[in-house]
């Protein structure tokens, strides 16, 4: 049975082979990022500071110092990627967080985690890594599907992630889990050196043509509909964020019994977590059929109708409800933008294409936390709810106003 299960498999095209791949790997990659995020401003409390700064600063440079570094770091490896291989990007970045977030296990003091932090940033960036090797391996019109699928690890990962890191961190105290972080990204990265065969030819006319990584960048943003794409990325980016900060203090608004804040926290995440993962991959192969500029703009909507009511719950579980339905949307948000790259771009652009869009997406995560901070003091925590429907107001216009009509898929001569 296993034999004819591994033939079956086995006589699947090369592309899918290596989707599956990537997708266990993004599962595994998602668990270990997200292990750490319910403890990890207490882990910064319980390791102290040598500085007279606060230990809410630490806590917040700890969130906040990965997300620059990333933003500055990920356009580089995305070109790298283009001059010397996809499938190379995706083991540098799973490998080299294997060894940093180990690492993190051991460290004395905040202001070493938010350092091991900041060059996780530099050195990892697994998602965008293996959007770009999935996209130059599978056939354009199924881009939308590839996606799709890779947001289901994803988002499945990360519904996982923080309950598993919730339950070793109470039972065997902060450190475990970063060595189990450690040992799932570095299987991950075993996978994907062992099992992926990328069909990398760089293509040395636009080699010639575009000599600088600057060059690169400037060429991917001179195509259609890449800049009003980038700018939605980057909405999406904070909308997805922009709570993150807040829940915890919502959700302590609406719930009495103290002990089960975090209880209700953790569920609110894994419903929208989970909703998020099956809805991709399906809204991901529907764009494929119908267009992705359709998906992006009903998903916008629905959001932004799921996401008004939430300023106005007075239970935790209508909170959970409205999050997972919003979740639904958030699949066809994410896996559509990220097909849309690959088809207003060339062949050959895809790790710089990808690159840029990681580098928005962690700049969105880096300036969300403040954002959301600013408007819960000033205006109270229901408004930033109120905020966040209107940035999927703002996406919604611009899907329909600014982005193409059709995707620009390659023709034969490309």
């Amino acid at each position: 049975m296993i034999s004819n299960a591994l033939s079956t498999l086995l006589a699947r095209p090369r592309w899918q082979i290596t989707l599956g791949i990537v997708v266990i790997a993004q599962v595994l990659s998602a668990v270990g990022f997200s292990i750490i995020f319910p403890f990890l401003p207490l882990y910064v409390a319980e390791l102290g500071t040598n500085t007279s700064l606060s230990i809410e600063f630490w806590a917040g440079m700890v969130f906040s110092a990965q997300g620059f570094t990333m933003m500055l770091a990920a356009p580089i490896w995305g070109a790298l990627a283009d001059r010397y291989g996809r499938k190379l990007m995706v083991e540098r970045a799973t490998f080299g967080a294997a060894i940093l977030l180990f690492l993190m296990g051991y460290v004395n003091s905040a202001e070493e985690l938010v350092l091991l932090r900041a060059l996780q940033g530099l050195v990892t960036g697994t998602v965008s890594a293996a959007n770009a090797l999935i996209a130059a391996e599978a056939p354009r019109e199924r881009t939308g599907f590839a996606m799709g699928a890779i947001q289901v690890g994803l988002w499945g990962g990360i519904a996982l992630g923080p309950l598993i890191g919730g339950i070793l961190s109470d039972a065997y105290g902060f450190r475990a889990p970063f060595i189990l972080t450690s040992i799932l990204l570095a299987f991950a990265g075993i996978l994907v050196m062992v099992g992926v065969r990328e069909n990398f030819q760089p293509d040395e006319q636009e080699k010639a043509k575009r000599t600088g990584i600057i060059a690169a960048w400037r060429h991917i943003l001179g195509a259609a509909g890449v800049k009003p794409v980038y700018i939605i990325r980057f909405m999406t980016g904070l909308t997805r964020t922009i709570i993150v900060p807040i829940a915890p203090l919502f959700i302590a608004s609406l719930v009495v019994e103290s002990d089960s804040q975090g209880t209700y926290t953790g569920l609110m995440v894994g419903a929208s977590s989970a909703a998020a993962s099956f809805s991709a991959v399906y809204l991901g192969r529907l764009g494929d059929r119908i267009g992705h500029r359709k998906i992006l703009l009903g998903s916008a909507i629905f959001a932004l109708i799921t996401y008004i009511p939430q300023a106005f719950v007075s239970d935790a579980w209508q909170l959970i409800a409205l999050q997972a339905a919003t979740g639904l949307a958030m699949g066809g948000m994410i896996a559509a933008p990220s097909a849309m790259i690959a088809g207003y771009t060339q062949r050959g652009e895809e790790g710089a294409a990808y690159g840029l869009d990681n580098s928005i997406v962690a700049a969105s995560r880096a300036v969300a936390p403040l954002i959301s901070a600013t408007i819960a003091t000033w205006f109270g925590l229901r408004v930033t709810f109120l905020t966040a429907a209107l940035l999927f107001a703002v996406i919604t216009f611009i899907t329909w106003r600014w982005l193409p009509q059709t995707l620009q898929l390659e023709t034969s001569s490309s």
